[in-house]
């Protein structure tokens, strides 16, 4: 590439002609030849414009006006100049003067104040005093003016007329001083902190760092100085499931620690595994800290409204069941007291549902009766936990006597604890007796009022209508007796009696209420289902607006069938509804996967051992009658004033459905002595995972009851002595506290045995031991004439010459021997 210059003394003014684009003045211009490959070649005109140097004082021969006056580089004529520099001086003296007015008129305001206080003391010296006083307070309080001139110098850009402006500045500054200003309080810091500041300002200094402190502290402690920080004890809230990682974070511990005390107990977890609630609250505990446990059955807290004032009581109707053997004329009464044909719907005279019904009679008192088909309905609403019953009517046939229903009714009723009114049935039959039905009844401890007992008893004739009003005062004889009140205003309570599902209706609840009053509109939670009451139909058949307590209704608005016995809560909102259903529903599904063992007799004997239980329930079975009296007069024989054995029921024959309900319902221990249970109830035991014990010899089922009741015994707790220790010396080791330095005298110690410390032969602390090491290695016991050192767990108030005795709590189970 080859370069060409040629220069032009003449140069044209810049156009946009065709030509080639020029500059005027101060350019320089030049041909740029480029040479390419294979022979091409490119010609370019390049022009490079000089920069002007302009020096302080001169002026370009050029620079000129229109009018023909010289101008400055900052395009000012001198006459502009001189006008410019004019007004700033003006405005400078203006300022200047001003300034120097609040000067005067600050001073005469002193010196009249002064010659006021003057005026006010006549002391001279006090009026010195006074008049420096007032001056240091005024000047205190000058404010500053408007214009401060600047003292420090401001480096500007020279100009033609700088110089002028500078000579003004300097002889400004050397005839005007700006008054100083005294402030009360120290300007605050602003910008970049230097080093002269950091090093002259004492309060701004840094302060000790974490590592000089905590160095500070661990040397105030090992002198004795410092007391040790104390534990902080927390309440620990511990749900159903928990990992480790969450349990020591809520406990404030290392999670090394956790898992080391997990290990102690025999669990190995790592810290994202999960433990349950039972585990957790151990560990909570052995760190010492509160625990609540919480769980998902939560939500139903507050479901249930607490006791009613009793200022609001009402007394309520009696609820009345009526029980009894089949076909002695339970329906045929109840049909008879509500004076309606209630047989004549069912199938051949027997009851084929649950139904409640409400009597009024003439005095009109209201009595509620709950018709069931013998007494199996009866407990499996009491298996659901459902006490709706305050008085059962046990009718017995006068001409047939107490039969095999009657007395499981019997029990039934014993096991609710509730009160008995016989009802002797079919007086008007020439083969009635009621005096063997009397002395039937005392066989099965059923003691009527006649023979010195306190159980009512009224004959009765369903169809003849006898004595019906009789039965109804002693009915309500007996609910005076248990003064029945319930809470008419408030949320309602029941009980589901019965559910249906009817084509039109959908699911229809007979819903039994307890408490409060139950309307329409009413959003409601029964089991695990929840809805809306849509209607409420009485037992008549007609609609009603509500319903208060012990009136039986049926109920439509339900989304799926509850069961009977189900309790009948009305909640406040349908989201609560909903969450309590979808709870229920989810705990039901996981008592269906994973089956309950509350029935089998480990966990009975679990139970018994942990001292839950007071007496044990059983049912017997036998083959024949005097095997069935024999086992139940050597149980008897068992019991003492602390445990007894509780016979819900006895009978002959094989093991029967009803009798698997009992022992669901009461928790209780089916034995059966040379009988089986037919396929149903083989199946309800499998279903309800209740055990059935067979046994061929009676002594087996003495031992075996013998075991559980001895269970129910709280063990003795006894001392075992293990060795003792003499201190020899007392060491202070970092992190673990006071060290005692042993020689063993006796016996052997053992580590995570009880200890108990003597000074002067008295007794001063007795807890656990912390450590036990022989030289630095932890041991499990030191043997007797060997040197040990040992601590105590959250004690350290030992000193040399003090002896350690080690000890262990045996406990003892006691029998009925």
């Amino acid at each position: 590439m080859t370069d060409t210059d040629e220069k032009t003394e003449d140069k044209k003014p810049l156009t946009l002609s065709a030509k080639t684009l020029t500059l005027k003045k101060g350019a320089e211009s030049g041909h740029v030849r480029q040479s390419f490959t294979h022979g091409r070649s490119k010609t370019v005109t390049v022009e490079v414009k000089k920069k002007r140097i302009v020096l302080p004082g001169q002026q370009g021969a050029g620079n000129k006006s229109a009018d023909g006056k010289s101008i400055n580089s900052a395009g000012l004529t001198p006459e502009q100049v001189q006008e410019r520099l004019k007004s700033i001086h003006g405005t400078m003296k203006s300022q200047v003067d001003q300034s120097e007015r609040s000067r005067q008129e600050l001073l005469e305001e002193q010196a009249r104040l002064q010659e006021i206080q003057q005026a006010e003391t006549p002391s001279p010296s006090q009026t010195e005093d006074g008049a420096e006083d007032v001056i240091s307070e005024t000047s205190a309080s000058i404010v500053e003016p408007e214009f401060v001139p600047s003292t420090e110098e401001t480096h500007k850009k020279k100009s033609v007329y700088s110089a002028y402006a500078d000579e003004e500045e300097e002889s400004r500054r050397g005839k005007v001083k700006v008054p100083v200003v005294k402030r009360t309080e120290p300007r605050r810091r602003s910008g970049k902190l230097t080093v002269v500041q950091a090093l002259t300002n004492e309060e701004d200094k840094p302060g000790r760092s974490m590592a000089a402190m905590r160095r500070q502290r661990e040397k105030r402690r090992m002198a004795g100085l410092e007391k040790p920080q104390q534990k902080v004890i927390r309440e620990v809230i511990i749900p159903e499931v928990i990992t480790v990682q969450d349990l020591a974070s809520r406990l404030a511990e290392r999670g090394a620690d956790v898992i080391k005390a997990l290990m102690n107990m025999g669990v190995m977890a790592t810290i994202t595994q999960l433990i349950d609630a039972d585990t957790a609250e151990l560990i909570a505990t052995e760190f010492g800290h509160q625990v609540k446990r919480v769980s998902e059955a939560d939500i139903e807290i507050g479901m249930h409204v607490k006791e009613d004032d009793a200022s609001l009581m009402v007394t309520r109707p009696p609820v009345v069941t009526i029980m009894g053997h089949v076909d002695h004329g339970k329906t045929s009464l109840l049909d008879a007291l509500r004076k309606t044909d209630v047989v004549a719907g069912e199938a051949g005279g027997i009851t084929q549902h649950i139904g409640a019904y409400q009597v009024v009679l003439s005095s009109k008192d209201k009595i509620t009766f709950i018709d069931t088909p013998g007494h199996a309905a009866f407990t499996e609403m009491r298996a659901r936990g459902a006490n709706v019953t305050d008085i059962v009517v046990l009718v017995v046939a006068a001409d047939d006597g107490v039969k095999d229903q009657t007395i499981e009714a019997i029990h039934h009723a014993k096991a609710a604890k509730v009160p008995i009114i016989i009802a002797i049935n079919k007086i008007d039959k020439p083969e009635a007796d009621a005096e063997r039905v009397r002395n039937m009844l005392m066989q099965h401890e059923i003691f009527l009022e006649k023979v010195g007992g306190d159980i009512l008893d009224v004959e009765v004739s369903a169809k003849k209508g006898i004595n019906l009003d009789k039965l109804e005062e002693t009915i309500l004889l007996q609910a005076e007796i248990l003064d029945l009140k319930a809470n008419p205003n408030r949320s309602a309570e029941g009980v589901v009696v019965e559910a249906k599902l009817e084509r039109g209706r959908g699911v229809v609840s007979t819903i039994l209420v307890q408490k409060g009053t139950l309307k329409v509109g009413d959003l409601f939670v029964a089991g695990a289902e929840y809805g809306r009451v849509r209607a409420l139909v009485d037992d008549r058949g007609n609609q009603v607006v509500s319903a208060g307590p012990s009136e039986p209704v049926e109920v439509l608005g339900f989304n799926g069938a509850p069961h009977a016995g189900d309790d009948f809560v009305v909640v406040e909102n349908e989201n609560r509804a909903r969450e309590i259903s979808e709870f229920r529903q989810r705990r039901a599904r996981e008592l269906k996967s994973v089956l309950s063992a509350r029935g089998t007799m480990e966990q009975m004997f679990t139970k018994i051992s942990e001292g839950v239980a007071t007496e044990l329930p059983i049912i017997i079975k036998s083959d024949v009658q005097g095997s069935m009296e024999a086992i139940s007069g050597s149980l008897g024989k068992l019991s003492t004033d602390e445990v007894k054995v509780n016979i819900l029921h006895s009978g002959v024959g094989e093991i029967t459905e009803s009798d698997v309900t009992l022992a669901k319902a009461s928790n209780a221990m089916i034995v059966g002595f040379n009988v089986r249970a037919n396929p149903q109830a083989r199946d309800a035991a499998r279903k309800d995972a209740i055990e059935i014990r067979y046994y061929s010899i009676i002594y087996d089922v003495v031992d075996d009851v013998k075991a559980a009741l001895g269970g129910l015994l709280a063990p003795t707790l006894r001392e075992k002595y293990l060795g003792a220790a003499t201190i020899r010396d007392v060491f202070n080791i970092t992190k673990v506290g006071k060290v005692a330095g042993c020689m063993v005298t006796e016996g052997v110690v053992k580590r995570g045995a009880k200890v108990r410390l003597l000074r002067d032969n008295v007794v001063i602390h007795e807890g656990s031991l912390k450590t036990l090491k022989r030289f630095k290695d932890e041991v499990k016991d030191v043997r007797e004439g060997y040197e040990c050192g040992m601590a105590f767990e959250n004690y350290n108030d030992i000193k040399a010459g003090d002896t350690i005795e080690c000890f262990e709590i045996e406990e003892i189970i006691r029998t009925l021997d």
